[in-house]
């Protein structure tokens, strides 16, 4: 296509100011087949965040944290998931650091050679304006143990260590039900098939 479509933001109407902030939007939108049309939408904001597939390579495991999940719960799914590490990242602070910050303070353990596996894609883009960003770096799994998370933000969270093929099995097999978790499942599949490493 050689000319962009374009979107013109006219109004912002604040809709819940939570944890999560809710904002109706009124946008004109350019047609495909040629005009404009105005339309409202709600829209999920919270800032972006950064998952992290935490790696043993001495042991061929994987750190996944086991939560609570509300949304699991309201769908009518099992609510305690296991999932990449996860959280926000904070305004100046980069994907790296924040991957290093939440596994420290999800897990307890040190987040060691990360490397950005992709720098933020859109959770949901018709709902909410989130990105998150997929880190992966090196644990020693063996000192994973406990829950940690942190009380004010009613975390209660416990490590869950799993064999590497173990993890891939689950993935491939739908057991996971995390999308976050679902993609750095396949990439480190991929990166197994091809005998390749990070770090």
């Amino acid at each position: 296509m050689s000319n962009k479509l374009r979107a013109v933001v006219k109004k912002v109407e604040p809709m819940c100011s939570g944890f999560l902030r809710v904002n109706r939007y009124e946008v004109d939108v350019e047609r495909h087949e040629g005009g404009w049309r105005t339309s409202r939408w709600e829209v999920m904001e919270r800032g972006n965040s950064v998952a992290v597939l935490a790696y043993d390579p001495v042991r061929d495991e994987l750190v996944l944290a086991n939560e609570f999940r509300p949304g699991a719960l309201v769908a009518g799914d099992y609510p305690f998931t296991d999932n990449l590490v996860a959280g926000g990242v904070a305004d100046g602070e980069s994907p790296l650091d924040a991957a290093v910050r939440e596994m420290k303070e999800e897990t307890g353990l040190e987040l060691t050679h990360p490397i950005l596996v992709h720098p933020g894609a859109f959770v949901s883009s018709g709902g909410t304006s989130e990105k998150i960003a997929l880190v992966a770096g090196t644990v020693d799994a063996s000192l994973a143990s406990g829950a940690l998370g942190n009380p004010d933000e009613s975390e209660d969270i416990l490590s869950v260590v799993l064999p590497a093929e173990e993890f891939i099995r689950r993935v491939r097999e739908a057991e996971i039900t995390d999308l976050k978790t679902l993609v750095a499942g396949y990439w480190l599949a991929e990166r197994r098939a091809r005998s390749t490493h990070w770090g």
